[in-house]
């Protein structure tokens, strides 16, 4: 228990700006229920951002209160995932043989193909939040949509081999299994029986992460932290078009 205790805060700590004042051991252990936990954090922060949104709608024009939304999302959550999204991206855009990419990916200045991927995710991420909630939908959505995003991360974790024998995600591989997905995707896989629509999210993040992953591994051999993140970024977004796809036609 005392593990778990630790790994759900080591995930709070790792994936969001909220306040954890503990110091949590990084064992072997945590580190497992920290992944087991990513679903579950990635729901506290939809939940945190929904809260907002449902108490000030009712004063906001939709166009704002979208604004708002993903202001707060991205606040609470630090940019982690654009971070890794704009690095992917610069890598990608570089057309460069594969080691000068891991050498774009890890340099901390920001290229032309970075700031594209970031005007273009906010961009697209603000109009589905706002096309989402003109289809009537309510801001609750957010909290399966951040939590099947996070579990999408831990199915790369899982599934697919770190690239190099370095950083943090080959650390965090060396921990996890399948039976640390199947604990992870426990709490989604709940939802699809109380929610309506939840089983549609399901199976658009499995064919996601499917594409994403056979892409990346042919890009570069594997997985890093920044592809984790980027995966975690994009696939909140298909979540968004897939909700917004769902509000529009099936509960019209």
């Amino acid at each position: 228990m005392k593990d778990a205790v630790f790994g759900t805060l080591l995930a709070i700590q790792f994936l969001t700006r909220l306040p954890v004042p503990v110091a949590c051991p990084w064992t072997p252990a945590t580190r497992r229920w920290a992944a087991r936990a990513y679903p579950l954090v990635g729901a506290l922060l939809g939940g945190l951002v929904a809260t907002v949104g449902v108490a000030v709608q009712p004063l906001l024009p939709t166009p704002m209160l979208a604004l708002l939304l993903l202001s707060l999302w991205v606040a609470l959550s630090g940019g982690l995932h654009l971070d890794g999204l704009m690095d992917l991206a610069d890598a990608l855009g570089s057309n460069a043989p594969l080691e000068r990419r891991w050498a774009i990916m890890k340099d901390a200045q920001v290229g032309s193909f970075a700031m594209l991927a970031l005007i273009f995710q906010l961009a697209w991420k603000v109009m589905l939040l706002w096309a989402l909630l003109e289809a009537g939908a309510s801001s609750w959505w957010l909290v399966p949509i951040a939590g099947l995003g996070r579990l999408g991360g831990v199915c790369l974790l899982v599934g697919i081999p770190a690239a190099r024998p370095e950083g943090l995600a080959h650390a965090w591989q060396q921990s996890l299994g399948g039976r640390d997905l199947a604990l992870a995707a426990l709490l989604p896989l709940l939802g699809i029986v109380v929610t309506s629509g939840m089983a549609w999210l399901v199976a658009g993040l499995v064919v996601f992460i499917i594409i994403y992953g056979l892409a990346v591994r042919r890009a570069f051999g594997g997985i890093n932290g920044d592809i984790v993140g980027a995966a975690i970024e994009g696939g909140e977004l298909w979540l968004l078009l897939i909700a917004w796809s769902w509000w529009s036609f099936v509960m019209a």
